[in-house]
C-alpha cells in the first residue's frame, strides 16, 4: 500500500501537472495587455509565490554548502531550437543547467544565452555550468571561458569545469590551480571542477587529494557500481567534501538493442517505471552523488525523468540483481572507459576508447553527424591504420571482453 502511494509514474505525472505545465509555458510567454483580467499591477507589492508544481529535491554540492537539484538538465543539444525545454524545466525546480564549449557546435551555450536575453531576471534563479572542451593549456581554458560567458549572456558561471574529459591525473597541474583561483578572484566563475570520461578511478582518486577541485563530474551508472576501484575513489572524493556529478547514467553501450534489453524493459515496466527511470533511481540512491546530469531533448523525456525523481519508490534488491545480471550479460557491448589499458596494449594506435564512445553516440544515441564529426578529429595517421592494427593485445586485457577489432571496423564503416 505504501509503495503504491509513493508511486508517480510518467502517465500519472502528465495527468496531474504535465499538460497544465506545458500550457502555462506557452501562454506565459505572451504578456497580458493593460486592463485584461489578472494583469499584473506594477505598483503592487511583490508576493512570494509558492511553486505551482512539485519540485525536484535538492542536495548539497559537497562542502560548498550550495544546494542544487538532484537532477541536472544536460545541455548537449541545440538549445537555440529547443527553448521550450528551458522554459519548462524551472517549473519543477530543474534549475541546474549543464553545458560545454563544444556542445552542438556552440548552440547549447547560445541557446542559454538566447533564453537569458529574453528573461534576464531568470539568471539569479539558475545554477549554470560549462566546460572548457578541448582545452589543454590555461590559455585555452581562458579563451573558452570568455567565449562561454559571451555566448550565454552572463557575467559569471556558477560552476566551471576547467578540464573536460580529463583522462590522466597528470593534467591536474598547479598552473591550472592558479588559473582557477584567478578566475574566481575576477568573479568570472564561482566554483571550479573537472569532468572525466576515461580512467575515472585514477582521476577521481587524484582529485580527492586536491582542495582546489570542488566538484568532479564522472561517468557513473548501474554497470559501474560493481567496480571496486572506482567506488573507492568516489568514496574518497565524497569524504573529502567534493560535489559528485553523475553522467552517462543510462549505461548505454556500443551495441544496438538486444534480447537482454527487452527483458530489462519488461522487468521495470512490471515494476511501474521505465528502464530509464530505474537507471536514474539507481544512481541517485547512491547518496554520495549530488546530482545526475541527464540529457532531456524533449518534454516527454523531461517529464519522465522528473517523475522518476519525484517518485519515492526505492529499487529493491531484486531490481539491483536484474541490473547486475544484465550488466554481466551485455558487458562485451559496453566500453568502461579504461583507456590506459588500450593505450598500453596499443601504443601506436591511441583513441580506441574515443572510437568506442563515438560508435555509442552513433548506434545508441542516434547522433550520426556528431559522431562522424568527432571521428574526423582523430589524426589522419591514426585513422589510416585502424583497419590494419592487431587489436588482440588490447582484447586480451579488456575487462569488458569487448571485440575491439570488430567494433573498430564497424566504427570505420559508419563514421569514416
Amino acid at each position: 500500500m505504501k509503495e503504491k502511494h509513493n508511486k508517480i509514474n510518467r502517465r500519472n505525472f502528465l495527468k496531474t501537472v504535465g499538460a497544465a505545465g506545458l500550457g502555462s509555458v506557452l501562454t506565459g510567454c505572451e504578456s497580458k495587455k493593460e486592463g485584461e483580467p489578472n494583469a499584473v499591477d506594477a505598483n503592487a507589492p511583490a508576493k512570494a509565490q509558492e511553486p505551482q508544481y512539485p519540485q525536484v529535491p535538492k542536495r548539497k554540492l559537497g562542502k560548498t554548502g550550495i544546494e542544487v537539484p538532484c537532477l541536472c538538465l544536460g545541455g548537449n543539444q541545440d538549445l537555440i531550437q529547443n527553448q521550450i525545454v528551458l522554459k519548462m524545466a524551472p517549473q519543477w525546480g530543474l534549475t541546474y543547467w549543464d553545458s560545454a564549449h563544444n556542445y552542438t557546435g556552440g548552440n547549447s551555450e547560445l541557446g542559454i544565452g538566447k533564453f537569458l536575453s529574453k528573461d534576464p531576471e531568470a539568471r539569479e534563479k539558475l545554477f549554470i555550468t560549462s566546460k572548457a572542451s578541448g582545452a589543454r593549456t590555461v590559455a585555452d581554458v581562458e579563451k573558452r571561458l570568455q567565449t562561454s560567458l559571451k555566448r550565454m549572456n552572463t557575467d559569471h558561471i556558477d560552476l566551471y569545469y576547467g578540464f573536460h574529459q580529463c583522462p590522466n591525473p597528470a593534467f591536474l597541474t598547479n598552473e591550472l590551480k592558479q588559473w582557477a583561483e584567478s578566475a574566481k578572484k575576477r568573479k568570472l566563475i564561482r566554483r571550479f571542477g573537472i569532468s572525466t570520461h576515461q580512467n575515472m578511478a585514477d582521476v577521481i582518486a587524484a582529485a580527492a587529494k586536491l582542495d582546489w577541485i570542488e566538484v568532479v563530474m564522472t561517468i557513473y551508472n548501474f554497470r559501474l557500481m560493481q567496480d571496486k576501484k572506482l567506488s573507492a575513489a568516489i568514496d574518497a572524493c565524497h569524504k573529502a567534501g567534493k560535489g559528485l556529478m553523475a553522467i552517462k547514467t543510462q549505461g548505454i553501450g556500443q551495441r544496438i538493442q538486444t534480447e537482454e534489453d527487452k527483458k530489462l524493459v519488461q522487468h521495470f515496466l512490471q515494476r511501474g517505471f521505465t528502464q530509464g527511470q530505474a537507471k536514474i533511481k539507481a544512481v541517485l540512491e547512491d547518496e554520495r552523488f549530488t546530482s545526475a546530469c541527464v540529457g532531456m531533448q524533449n518534454i516527454g523525456l523531461l517529464t519522465s525523468n522528473v517523475a522518476a525523481v519525484l517518485d519515492k519508490t526505492r529499487l529493491t534488491q531484486a531490481d539491483r540483481n536484474v541490473f547486475e545480471q544484465y550488466a554481466r550479460a551485455t558487458c562485451d557491448g559496453y566500453c568502461a572507459g579504461c583507456s590506459n589499458i588500450c593505450n598500453s596494449a596499443l601504443p601506436d594506435t591511441p583513441h580506441v576508447s574515443d572510437i568506442m564512445r563515438y560508435l555509442m553516440y552513433y548506434n545508441s544515441y542516434g547522433e550520426h553527424a556528431a559522431a562522424r564529426e568527432l571521428f574526423a578529429q582523430i589524426p589522419h595517421n591514426v585513422r589510416d591504420r585502424l583497419l590494419s592494427t592487431d587489436y588482440s593485445p588490447a582484447e586480451a586485457h579488456c575487462p569488458q571482453h569487448l571485440p575491439i577489432a570488430e567494433l573498430v571496423a564497424e566504427a570505420v564503416s559508419k563514421l569514416a
